[in-house]
């Protein structure tokens, strides 16, 4: 906080703030904890009563994505890793190092193939699925759109011919 901010003033900014991160994801949202030095806003919705205790609130349908102008049709026999979030997608962890992954890389489930930046937030983008990846479909600090495909996979255990 600065000198010249009280705690009203800092709160009504992390509100902001919240507002904003809120409206650019995507999906259902559980929980927000904002923090600027010592004043913490958290917010969290409630668990739909159609949900049973101890499980995760199902979440809404969503349409199906609009490929991006330009993007070519996803062929049918490939898996992809999806960006997670609206934000930028960064191949390595900070500017200069080596990738994530690259094309050939053989992955595991849970394993964190890039970032997607949104709101200063680093998000962290892991694959669901193992897989080798055949193509990196974004290029490093570009902008993405929620469930943008990032990487395509090759299912483990096929082998191009």
């Amino acid at each position: 906080m600065s000198a010249g901010q009280g705690p009203d003033a800092v709160l009504d900014g992390l509100r902001r703030h919240a507002h904003r991160l809120v409206a650019e994801l995507a999906g259902p949202v559980r929980r927000v904890r904002l923090r600027s030095g010592e004043t913490v806003l958290e917010v969290e919705w409630h668990v739909p009563a159609q949900a049973a205790p101890g499980t995760e609130p199902v979440p809404a349908a969503v349409p199906e994505p609009e490929p991006a102008a330009g993007t070519p049709p996803p062929d049918p026999g490939r898996l992809t890793v999806r960006a997670p979030v609206v934000g930028t997608f960064y191949r390595a962890p900070e500017p200069g190092a080596a990738p994530f992954v690259s094309v050939g890389d053989l992955i595991r489930p849970g394993q964190v193939v890039g970032i997607v930046e949104a709101m200063k937030l680093m998000n962290e983008v892991t694959a669901d699925q193992a897989g080798r990846v055949v193509e990196v479909l974004v290029d490093d600090g570009q902008p993405v759109e929620y469930d943008q495909p990032l990487l395509a996979l090759e299912p483990a255990g096929q082998r191009g011919g």
